[in-house]
């Protein structure tokens, strides 16, 4: 769809609110052009500004009756003027929208309606949960619907969002009861989708990509049919025109733009073509053109027939015009729930009305936001010296109150709890599970993508293997032509240890790719896209070919600059040697990445970790003359460069042996025992290997370990809050 047609449909909308707005909130009058609320008005320099500046609503009757089709409920609206007064359980009808040319919008999806009744989340404070976040919340979502969850920052806005979808994690516990079409039940797998306030995007891959990709980990079946739905969920969020765009740029191309990777984040989640979609913050860092645009497209999907619940700092009139239904929130407290035009007569009712000039959202804020006491408090300390400054005379907590004691006695409270009766007396229809893609599909998904991910990503991968080659002929020049006599044992003992120590140093480069790895396993995993076997599985078979790469590109230079025996064999240990060692790094990488998620943190922790190594590595200082506590036991024997450097030493001087005047000859283990210690045994080198490839196995254990308890945690947390939520409604 052209921008041209997108701007002409939100024309088409804003004039509809504005049309019906204006009615409901106009006086006979108007403010002459230019003329703004909250500004100071001439000849009122020292009276303060309030909300009782704004003009009357004129009333009128709303009508609104129930609809039983089969197993759904749908609300019709009879009106008897296009004002605004006493409005009940009635809703106004939205603006109507043009039929869109999209084959995933001219599909209907089944409806679903979602009831939470008493809701209350409580946070864990010094072990015990106390501290209420949400308050006995009460509302509904219908088909077809936008319902917005709107307040100030750390109203409970998100905490009531999770809560609904099942989604709340430690330290969170939730008490109430949630309705899916009437049952009490949580939403089953792939009936509905949720999007986190940030987006989490693989910057390499297209769009198309991406929402394949997505597709693969979450449906199962044939893969022209998820080609399909991905298309559609392309053409449902108007991506067409970026389908083929990298979505972190690539050379000399722009970036995906931020309104469009929020289109992006949401259309990953459609896919599996949900009954119900969650959003937290879908307008989140995008401007007003971004954010109008967006809404009008959901507002689009929301006519196919699903339910869409999302949470809102604040938006702009027309974005405001588009809702379908409000929860007003602050400090955990439900103001309002019911018609987006009933709540601006709410407001109204409680002595707030709203000015005609001003976003409805803003006004909403602007009274029930207790941060604006401090502006109100700058304001008169600044009026104090200046007498162009006047204040808001406005008692923040006294509105809150006020507007909570309105809307408890209410008629739009009474209607809520009607159409909480009435929405649960019946059963709809039981929705079941989708299916899921199987873990073998999902294993070879997940190596695919990843390895598409490493071809691309030149900053961590192929920067990586650049400064891989540059390091190991540097290295490799410096300690040429070194010969074959005794003297030369030291020199290479010297080579060996600064080229295991500086090539696993090196692989630091590489966290930021494993951290972003893993945060887009983190956002998979909690939608249960995926979990930690099938992510530690194809992470390592992805990580192989990129790893023996490296350990062939590193260790043939060094070899043959060196002047190491040239013997095959010893040429393939020398390579499978290196790669186990980077093996058993990737996965302590990885372990550091997980605990801290952050860069610096994790660069400064793996620096630490390598210096320790290598200063009991057994080179700077033999590892029998270390000191026992500590140093030697146990840091010596979990060092891998250790067994790296001890396998090479044995691989190159077991079996050769160095002249010692023209009488005498010494072994080459004894040659090297005086810069480092190594065993006589044949078999010695191959210990050492197998002590690398179980390091590299237990790290990864650890890993899962670390990964499964991570996961156990957020799947307790929501089990734990359904059976309390349970044991309350059997009591």
């Amino acid at each position: 769809m052209s921008l041209t047609k997108q701007m002409e449909e939100i024309q088409s909308y804003s004039d509809n609110y504005r049309s019906s707005s204006s009615s409901a909130s106009s006086p006979t009058g108007r403010p002459p052009p230019g003329a703004f609320f909250y500004l100071r008005k001439p000849g009122t320099l020292r009276k303060p500004i309030s909300f009782e500046d704004s003009p009357e609503w004129d009333d009128t009757e709303i009508d609104a009756c129930l609809e039983e089709v089969g197993d759904s409920i749908h609300i019709t609206t009879a009106t008897d003027s296009p004002s605004l007064s006493k409005i009940n359980s009635g809703s106004l009808t939205s603006p109507s929208l043009p039929e869109a040319p999209m084959s995933f919008s001219a599909r209907k999806i089944a409806g679903v309606s979602i009831v939470w009744k008493e809701l209350t989340v409580t946070l864990n404070e010094k072990g015990k949960y106390s501290d209420k976040v949400v308050k006995s919340s009460n509302g509904y979502a219908l088909p077809g619907t936008l319902t917005v969850i709107m307040g100030p920052a750390r109203s409970g806005k998100s905490m009531l969002l999770r809560a609904i979808a099942g989604k709340l994690q430690d330290p969170a516990r939730m008490y109430g009861e949630v309705f899916i079409n009437g049952v009490e039940s949580r939403i089953p797998y792939g009936s509905y989708g949720f999007v986190d306030r940030d987006n989490v995007l693989i910057e390499s891959l297209t769009v198309r990509e991406m929402l394949y990709y997505s597709a693969l980990l979450q449906l199962p079946g044939f893969f022209s049919q998820k080609k399909n739905f991905v298309e559609d969920a392309i053409a449902a969020m108007s991506l067409g025109d970026y389908a083929d765009t990298v979505i972190g740029g690539h050379c000399y191309k722009k970036s995906l733009p931020s309104g469009e990777r929020r289109r992006v984040s949401i259309a990953r989640e459609l896919v599996v073509r949900p009954h119900v979609l969650f959003i937290d913050e879908p307008l989140y860092h995008l401007d007003s053109v971004s954010a109008l645009l967006l809404m009008v497209t959901l507002k689009k999907l929301a006519s196919t027939g699903c339910t869409l619940i999302f949470t809102m700092y604040q938006s702009s009139t027309e974005v405001f015009g588009l809702f379908d239904r409000i929860c007003l929130l602050s400090n955990g407290n439900t103001l309002f729930f019911g018609e987006t035009l009933a709540c601006l007569q709410h407001f109204s009712n409680a002595g707030f009305p709203c000015p005609i000039m001003q976003s409805p959202s803003d006004h909403f804020l602007r009274a029930i936001n207790t941060d604006f006491d401090r502006i109100i408090a700058m304001c008169k300390n600044l009026q104090e010296d200046n007498n162009d400054i006047s204040s808001v005379n406005m008692d923040t907590a006294v509105a809150i109150r006020t507007l909570e004691a309105t809307y408890k006695s209410s008629a739009e409270a009474a209607a809520v709890e009607s159409m909480i009766v009435k929405l649960t007396e019946k059963e709809g229809p039981y929705l079941k599970s989708k299916g899921k893609a199987g873990s073998a599909t999902r294993v070879a998904v997940l190596t695919w993508r990843s390895l598409v991910i490493m071809s691309r990503e030149w900053k961590y991968f192929w920067i990586r293997l650049f400064l891989y080659l540059l390091l190991t002929v540097s290295i490799g020049t410096i300690f040429s032509k070194s010969g074959h006599s005794l003297s030369s044992v030291t020199v290479r003992v010297s080579a060996v240890f600064v080229f295991i120590s500086f090539i696993l140093l090196l692989s630091i480069a590489g966290l930021p790719a494993h951290i972003k790895q893993i945060k887009i396993f983190s956002h998979e995993e909690s939608n249960e896209h995926t979990g930690a076997v099938v992510f530690l599985l194809s992470h390592l078979l992805s990580s192989i070919p990129f790893l023996f790469l490296l350990s062939i590109s590193t260790s043939l230079p060094f070899y043959f600059f060196v002047g190491m025996r040239n013997e095959f064999s010893l040429l393939m240990y020398f390579v499978l040697n290196v790669f186990t060692c980077l093996l058993a790094n990737e996965a302590l990488m990885m372990i550091v990445a997980l605990i801290w998620l952050e860069n610096y943190n994790s660069i400064l922790t793996l620096i630490f970790i390598h210096v320790m190594m290598m200063l009991v590595a057994g080179y700077l200082k033999i590892a029998d003359a270390l000191p026992r506590p500590m140093w030697k036991y146990p840091l010596t024997y979990v060092t891998f460069h250790t067994y790296a450097i001890e396998g090479l030493l044995e691989n190159e001087y077991i079996g050769t042996s160095f002249a010692v005047g023209q009488v005498r000859a010494i072994s080459g283990v004894q040659a090297v025992h005086a810069s480092y210690n190594i065993s006589s045994s044949a078999s010695a080198k191959w210990w050492n290997l197998l002590v690398l490839f179980s390091m590299a196995v237990g790290y990864r254990v650890l890993l899962f370990i670390l990964l499964q308890f991570h996961a156990r945690k957020n799947l307790l947390s929501c089990n734990l809050c359904w059976l309390k939520m349970n044991t309350t409604m059997s009591r």
